[in-house]
C-alpha cells in the first residue's frame, strides 16, 4: 500500500514537472516569436509590438510586404526600411538591408537614416541657405555648416499614414507645412512601397505644393547584400553605368563640376570591388572618407527608365541592380559607421558594414543653377519611380 501510494506521489510531482516545463517553454516562445497576425515567420522575430509606438501625437507600426521571392518590412516611422530579405546563392534567406528592431531604437539611433524616406531635399544645401524668387531661405544646419537630408527633423523623423492596399504594396502619405524645416510650400507627399513579382522593391515618390519649393526625394537604405551583420562590404563588386560624377570641397559640397571617373578610383564603369581603389591617395576619397559622392548617370536605358548598373556579394552571390527616372545615385560606403547601434540580428554597425545608393537629383542643386533644377512649382506634380532588384549572380 505504501508502495502505490509512493508511486501515485511520483506520478504527480513528475507529472507536474514536465507540466511546468510545458509551460515554461510555451512561455518562451510567446515571448520570442513575432506578435503580428500577417507574418507567421517573421525573420529575427520581429515583433511588431515594439513598433507600436506613439511618437509626436501619431501612431507608428511595422507593415509586411511580400511577393514572390522577396519579403520586406516597413515601418512608418520615418517610412524605413527594417528590413529586405532575398534568397542567396545557396537558397537561404538572407536580410539584405540592415534595420533596428523597435521604433524607440530607430528614434534614438546615433544614425538617424537606416532605411528612412528623405525629404523635402536629399543630399545636402551649402551653409542651409539658397535663394528662391530673389527671397533667400534658410534651412537648419546639421552636418556641419549645412543642411543634410532635410535638416534634423526632415521626412526621416515624421510617422506617415500608412495603407497596406494589398499584400505586395504599402502606401504612406505626408503633408509638409508650409515653412517645415524652412522649405516654402504645403507640400503633400506620397510613397508607394512595391514587392514586385520579378524579386525588386519599387519605389514610387509623388508630390504636389501651393508654393514653389525645392524636392528631391529618395530612400536611404543601407545595404549588406552578404547579410546584415556579415562583416564588410569592400568585397562586394560594383559596377555603374557613369562616365561622371560631382567632386565635392571638404564639407561633401560639390563644387559645381561634372568630371571624369576615367582614371580615378571613381570608374566603375567596369567591375571593381568597393574596396579595391578606396584607400588610395585621392583629395575626393580624403574629403568622403571614402565614397559619399553623387555619380552622374549616363542615361543606358533599361526598362524605360536610367539603368544606374549592379552591386553583388562577394559571399551571397546576392545581385542587386538599380533602375531610376533620377539623373545622379549617392554611391556611400559606410564611412561613418562607428559601432554604436545594434542591428536587429544583434550586430553592431561596424565601419563599412553597409553601404548606400540614395537615387536622387545632384546635392545642393538649389545652389548650382547649371545642375538639373529640383524646384516643384503648383501647376506641377513630382513623380520619380526607382527599382532595387534582386537575383543570384551567374
Amino acid at each position: 500500500m505504501k508502495k502505490n501510494k509512493f508511486l501515485m506521489l511520483l506520478t504527480i510531482v513528475l507529472f507536474f514537472q514536465l507540466s511546468c516545463k510545458e509551460a515554461a517553454n510555451d512561455k518562451a516562445t510567446f515571448k520570442t516569436e513575432p506578435n503580428t497576425s500577417e507574418n507567421e515567420a517573421a525573420p529575427y522575430n520581429l515583433d511588431e509590438q515594439y513598433f507600436n509606438s506613439t511618437i509626436d501625437g501619431k501612431e507608428a507600426k511595422l507593415f509586411w510586404i511580400s511577393n514572390d521571392g522577396i519579403k520586406v518590412a516597413i515601418t512608418n516611422y520615418g517610412g524605413r526600411i527594417v528590413g529586405l530579405w532575398v534568397n542567396d546563392i545557396n537558397g537561404n534567406s538572407t536580410d539584405v538591408v540592415v534595420g533596428l528592431d523597435s521604433a524607440k531604437k530607430f528614434k534614438e539611433s546615433t544614425e538617424p537614416y537606416f532605411g528612412a524616406i528623405i525629404g523635402r531635399v536629399g543630399n545636402r544645401i551649402a551653409k542651409g541657405k539658397f535663394t528662391l524668387n530673389g527671397k533667400e531661405y534658410n534651412i537648419p544646419t546639421n552636418n556641419g555648416d549645412n543642411t543634410l537630408h532635410g535638416g534634423p527633423d526632415g521626412f526621416h523623423n515624421v510617422v506617415w499614414n500608412a495603407e497596406k492596399t494589398d499584400a505586395h504594396t504599402l502606401e504612406l502619405t505626408y503633408t509638409s507645412q508650409d515653412m517645415e524645416m524652412g522649405f516654402p510650400g504645403n507640400l503633400k507627399v506620397k510613397v508607394t512601397y512595391n514587392a514586385t513579382s520579378d524579386q525588386g522593391l519599387k519605389i514610387e515618390y509623388e508630390a504636389t505644393t501651393d508654393e514653389i519649393t525645392p524636392v528631391n526625394l529618395t530612400n536611404h537604405a543601407f545595404f549588406n547584400l552578404n547579410g546584415e551583420g556579415s562583416g564588410t562590404i569592400l568585397n562586394h563588386v560594383v559596377q555603374f553605368n557613369a562616365d561622371k560624377y560631382t567632386p565635392v570641397d571638404s564639407g561633401l559640397i560639390p563644387t559645381g563640376k561634372l568630371e571624369s571617373v576615367k582614371g580615378t578610383p571613381f570608374d566603375f564603369t567596369t567591375p571593381h570591388t568597393i574596396g579595391d581603389r578606396i584607400e588610395t591617395i585621392n583629395q575626393q576619397l580624403t574629403n568622403g572618407q571614402g565614397y559619399d559622392h553623387n555619380f552622374v548617370l549616363k542615361g543606358t536605358k533599361e526598362n524605360g527608365m536610367n539603368y544606374v548598373g549592379s552591386i553583388t556579394g562577394d559571399r551571397s552571390q546576392i545581385k542587386m541592380e538599380v533602375y531610376t527616372e533620377e539623373p545622379g545615385i549617392q554611391f556611400y560606403s559606410g564611412n561613418f559607421m562607428q559601432s554604436k547601434n545594434t542591428f536587429k540580428s544583434g550586430a553592431k554597425d561596424d565601419y563599412r558594414t553597409a553601404f548606400a545608393l540614395e537615387t536622387q537629383h545632384f546635392p545642393d542643386a538649389p545652389n548650382h543653377p547649371q545642375f538639373p533644377s529640383i524646384m516643384l512649382s503648383p501647376k506641377d506634380t513630382y513623380h520619380t519611380v526607382s527599382v532595387y532588384k534582386f537575383s543570384i549572380n551567374k
